[in-house]
């Protein structure tokens, strides 16, 4: 298989050490990212009307319409990478798409940013499970599986 091609990107390539086995996969939810964009499509619509207000244009309608034209073509040509994105959580490692690869005795926090769940090492290094219908339940796994 082409190391670049879509699935290897999206989806974990470690293998398994021995002695680890999967616990759970975090799968992007379909619902969530949509109503994220629509979220943001809000927000950029917003700012796209007081940017013109701001600079006395009279047409400060057209600024909704940039915005959420923007946020739309975002979002649709985004869809099909964000949405096969997995995140494997073993008994050892979190295993995540584009090689990434955290061992969980070096994750020093985990949080949420709106349908997200941010994973902070100990030296500092971020990565994002992004699309999560239930930010709660995924950390509780995490912390679980840290135990």
């Amino acid at each position: 298989m082409d190391p670049t091609s879509s699935y290897t990107i999206n989806t974990p390539t470690a293998p398994l050490r021995t002695d680890e086995r999967i616990l759970t996969a975090f799968h992007p939810d379909r619902p969530t990212y949509w109503r994220l964009n629509a979220w943001l499509a809000v927000v950029a619509m917003a700012a796209g009307m007081a940017v013109l207000w701001a600079i006395g244009n009279p047409h400060v309608w057209t600024g909704a319409i940039g915005g959420l034209f923007a946020i739309s073509i975002r979002a649709f040509y985004l869809a099909s990478d964000e949405l096969k994105q997995r995140w494997d959580l073993t008994n050892q490692r979190l295993l995540g798409p584009g090689g990434r690869d955290i061992a969980l005795h070096d994750i020093a926090q985990v949080r949420t940013l709106m349908s997200m769940v941010q994973i902070i090492t100990a030296s500092g290094e971020k990565h994002l499970i992004k699309n999560q219908a239930d930010t709660k339940a995924v950390i509780a796994r995490i912390e679980d599986a840290r135990l």
